[in-house]
């Protein structure tokens, strides 16, 4: 049988469809592109946005309609809400927490083309036979670029956040694997490998004494990297500012594997709307993780993550975050409209800033993230950059690129060969989102 699995949300969601895939695979099933020719097809959800459940809806209608003149399997996982959950019991044949990923095909086998049925299982909020799960070999979607998942849940219960009911309580993957997983990877070859959790750097203090702690596990993956004497860059997402230490920083600092880019979710630079988002820090806290990461790494790029338009906020609380942006001079930030999400706490009050005013707010950041960008990038100009090659770019002739911190870098070139590689790239222009470069050297012996 074929099948076809579309995945929606976060890198979290896209690790987990690296293990589905395998998973299928290994049951002998095939994959296929095209969803029409597909016996089995399963989506990955994301409860976190309203727009990705409206996506699972406009999908799972069109599949049901298939059904009708042909034999279909429909599954569906990923983070997903118990009010979605529910509904979704009504639409698909089968529906599992990631956690049980390794009974998939005996779920299928059961509740197969011949008597489709619902397989109720309820979000488990302790995570319990996770690990296996995290067992499962991925099926690698690319052969340079890694996700690692280190951890799943969320204890924060930030109240605009669903990930608490969706992935259940923290709970730490045990660090032989992780490291374990990462030396494989590093062996076959793999250049960029992120470390994936909701809040990373809160990883071991589920299991106190047991494991190690985050700075910890990433000084043992620097020395790893002392050791094999291979390039390779790791990064991690997303850490949470409560957690956040120098510890972290001045590991980062010290390994040149570990990547000097830096994610760190503001999501509002208003104390009082923070304590509403219950976000447990405050922007002096923030604001001394900044100058730290600034003080030990200089030359690491800071991204972000900002909401606007959160319930109660006030156009005086608006214009704090945007001048944390402008004094934090952020190299990017992903910033979203707030939507309330049934089971999150916020959606319990009103949502009281109109969406023409969320708009409004939102393009005022782009801006104001437009007006730092343009002369950082332009201040590496004449630099010659190390980069890593992942593909053609949309100008023609042209490949794509990014830095070590993850900035845009294309340059001229149609030599596929160089796709997945490190090479040098001298900056020759600079724009607000993205760099224009001149191809120096590659690494491997590979040429122009």
């Amino acid at each position: 049988m074929k099948y076809h699995v579309i995945t929606l949300g976060c890198q979290m969601n896209l690790s987990d469809s690296e293990r589905v895939i395998s998973v299928l695979d290994e049951a002998g099933y095939e994959w296929t592109d095209n969803e029409e020719e597909a016996g089995l097809i399963g989506i990955l959800a994301c409860s976190v946005r309203q727009k990705a459940i409206d996506k699972v809806y406009s999908r799972i209608h069109k599949w049901n309609k298939w059904k009708d003149h042909k034999n279909l399997v429909t599954f569906i996982s990923g983070c997903i809400l118990p009010n979605d959950h529910e509904k979704f019991l009504k639409l698909f044949d089968i529906t599992f927490q990631m956690k049980d990923l390794p009974k998939l095909p005996e779920m299928i086998s059961r509740y197969g083309v011949t008597t489709p049925a619902q397989l109720k299982i309820g979000i488990d909020p302790h995570n319990e036979n996770i690990e296996r799960f995290w067992n499962v070999k991925p099926s690698y979607q690319s052969n340079y670029e890694a996700f690692i998942p280190i951890q799943n849940g969320c204890d924060k219960f930030c109240s605009f956040c669903a990930v608490p009911y969706t992935r259940g309580r923290e709970v730490s993957r045990p660090s032989k694997d992780i490291l374990a997983e990462l030396a494989l990877l590093v062996a076959q070859g793999f250049k960029s490998i992120t470390l994936l959790g909701q809040n990373v750097n809160s990883y071991g203090l589920d299991k106190k004494g047991e494991e190690v702690t985050f700075p910890e596990l990433l000084r043992q993956i620097g020395e790893m990297g002392k050791r094999l004497k291979k390039e390779f860059w790791v990064y991690f997402t997303s850490p949470h500012p409560r957690d956040m230490t120098d510890e972290v920083i001045e590991v980062i600092a010290q390994y040149p594997v570990l990547a000097k880019q830096i994610h760190l979710p503001m999501q509002s630079g208003d104390d009082k709307v923070l304590i509403r988002m219950n976000r447990k820090h405050n922007m002096g806290k923030y604001r001394d993780i900044v100058h730290s990461i600034r003080r030990l790494i200089p030359e690491a790029t800071l991204f972000t993550d900002i909401i606007v338009g959160f319930t109660g906020e006030t156009e005086e609380q608006f214009e704090n975050t945007r001048r944390a942006m402008e004094e934090f001079k952020f190299n990017m930030s992903y910033t979203a409209m707030y939507s309330p999400r049934p089971g999150a706490t916020s959606h319990r009050w009103d949502d009281d800033v109109s969406q023409d005013e969320k708009k409004r707010r939102l393009h005022v950041l782009t801006e104001e993230l437009r007006k730092y960008n343009v002369p950082y990038n332009k201040s590496l100009v004449d630099k010659t950059l190390r980069v890593l090659v992942r593909g053609a770019d949309r100008k023609e002739g042209y490949l794509s690129s990014l830095t070590e911190g993850k900035l845009i870098v294309r340059f001229a070139s149609n030599n596929k060969d160089l796709i997945g590689q490190f090479a040098d790239v001298k900056v020759v222009s600079a724009s607000d989102f993205s760099l224009e470069g001149e191809l120096v050297k590659v690494k491997e012996a590979v040429t122009q």
